[in-house]
């Protein structure tokens, strides 16, 4: 299929999977992501063929995880991420690299390269897939929501930590020197972004809101563009520049435009849920081996298995180290919604693959245990939840900002 034909398929699919989580949410709230990827297999080699490789739709795909990263950024508050609670969500996900890169290690038979790919993967969690539906059920408020924060954020920001010294290729001395001079340079940013802006500033966000100009988008969007490219110029992994332009755009427009930061966050994820994070997870999906997954059968037997080691390695620390104060269901709760991961899990992967450190079959069932996580655990986590404080539904799935 031509160029046009492969965008115009994945576009059909992007309107279509909001209409089956709409339909099915009505019975399961099942993640808007899980559509999107099922149906990019369906239209993939190897299901329909409908698609093939191309690579302004790669471009456009690497822009979506981007932007996926980059809100996930967005959404960090620093008061609920620090004191006490910071500290043992540091410690839970320091626990879990431990463990992850142990067991991949004893799986692998010592590859070191292997190793830190599985491992790394296994310390993930899908904070921006979990948010939303946190966001939807009124959890994201309260105590436990503070404590998901903390413990989601070190979730999602240590596996990019970890893949810049890990899987850069480079010395792991000098991976931490490029990476420490790449903290210094954002920690100078961020005293940039919380002083106080000019008048004239907020008056520009103000007066063209609404008009073509958008200076306040085009501002985020040359923040974003600036952090990928600071990241790139360490030679850092970009995903880590996502994270960080999301973290100053915050702290930009809290303190510039605090009146008129949710409708630019409102806009900004606009072109992020509404074209580019579809993308991603659909060629996500289209890149997803089927074949090697169904008829391999050691990677068939892998996918449950990584399924049980997010429970365990990135979960049962999170359930340990929980504050005291949270009673046993939301300790599991936060376990649950911990294990979740995917997009990191294919960023991870995908490094795997191209490294050719990891088999296709391999990637599949890493990828595949995944989607089951976001399938499966917040669910779960949601009915725990619900069965202790009484009877309030659960969300439905198109509330707020399920894509992810």
């Amino acid at each position: 299929m031509s160029q046009p034909g492969t965008l115009i398929l994945i576009m059909s699919i992007a309107v279509l999977a909001p209409l089956l989580s709409y339909g099915i949410g009505r019975w399961i709230p099942v993640p808007l992501v899980i559509f999107e990827i099922l149906l990019g297999i369906l239209i993939g080699p190897d299901v329909l063929g409908l698609t093939h490789h191309e690579e302004a739709v790669d471009v456009l795909s690497n822009l979506g995880l981007s932007m996926l990263i980059f809100l996930a950024g967005y959404e960090i508050e620093f008061a609920a991420v620090r004191g006490d609670t910071l500290r043992r969500s540091v410690s839970a996900w320091a626990i879990s690299l431990a463990a992850g890169l142990g067991i991949a290690f004893a799986l692998t038979g010592g590859a070191v390269t292997k190793s830190f790919v599985i491992g790394t993967a296994l310390t993930s969690t899908a904070l921006g897939t979990v948010l939303p539906i946190l966001r939807d059920s009124g959890d994201l408020k309260g105590r436990f929501g503070t404590v998901m924060m903390a413990f989601g954020t070190v979730g999602e920001f240590g596996p990019i930590i970890a893949m810049s010294l890990l899987l850069s290729g480079r010395n792991p001395g000098r991976s931490t020197v490029l990476l420490a001079a790449f903290a210094a340079v954002t920690a100078a940013a961020v005293l940039w972004a919380l002083r106080p802006r000019p008048p004239w500033f907020a008056d520009v966000i103000a007066r063209t809101l609404h008009s073509s100009a958008q200076f306040a988008v085009r501002f985020v969007m040359l923040l974003l563009a600036a952090m990928l490219g600071l990241a790139a110029a360490f030679g850092l992994d970009t995903l880590l520049g996502a994270f960080a332009a999301g973290l100053l755009t915050r702290l930009v427009l809290n303190g510039a435009a605090p009146e008129s930061s949710e409708l630019i966050l409102s806009k900004i994820e606009a072109m992020g849920f509404g074209f580019l994070v579809p993308i991603f997870f659909i060629v996500t999906g289209i890149q997803f081996d089927l074949d090697a997954l169904l008829h391999g059968g050691r990677s068939l037997l892998l996918l449950p298995a990584f399924v049980l080691l997010f429970l365990l390695v990135r979960g049962l620390p999170a359930y340990a180290l929980a504050p005291r104060d949270l009673g046993r269901r939301d300790r599991t709760a936060l376990l649950l919604h911990n294990a979740t991961a995917l997009p990191l899990v294919v960023a991870i992967t995908t490094i795997g693959l191209d490294d050719k450190v990891l088999t296709a079959g391999e990637a599949a069932a890493l990828v595949g245990a995944g989607m089951v996580s976001v399938l499966v655990f917040p669910l779960l986590a949601l009915r725990l939840r619900r069965s202790g404080q009484g009877t309030k539904p659960l969300p439905r799935p198109m509330q707020g900002s399920q894509t992810w």
